[in-house]
């Protein structure tokens, strides 16, 4: 079963996301915050992230994701409100694989991530 982390400042967002991405047959764990996310992937390292880009040191949680050992393998998912060109490009350089518009629904994260999780 592949990992999957949602980072967000909101507990409904991570709880919505949280449910969808289980049905999709992802083992999912959750960051309130970038130090926490940070934490747990010095512990176990997912294999997708979702980082919100709203999220106090979502910049540095993906360079710090990078830095590590096997980090460049995550698929990090970089989640803007807007498709802020400025706010893009930030997370290109800092290391984000793709972006993902908030707010994310059922049909979305399953339009992304569905054939993922069986491929695993």
């Amino acid at each position: 079963m592949q990992k999957f982390m949602i980072t967000d400042t909101s507990d409904v967002v991570r709880k919505v996301g949280k449910r969808i991405l289980s049905e999709l047959d992802f083992l999912v764990s959750e960051g309130a915050s970038a130090q926490e996310a940070l934490a747990c992937c010095q512990v176990d390292l997912p294999d997708y992230i979702i980082v919100d880009s709203g999220m106090e040191g979502a910049l540095d949680l993906i360079l710090g994701i990078r830095a590590m050992e096997n980090g460049k393998a995550v698929k990090i998912y970089y989640c803007v409100v807007e498709a802020d060109l400025k706010k893009l490009m930030a997370g290109k350089r800092a290391g984000a694989t793709d972006f993902l518009l908030k707010p994310f629904d059922r049909k979305i994260l399953t339009a992304v991530f569905g054939n993922r999780a069986i491929a695993a």
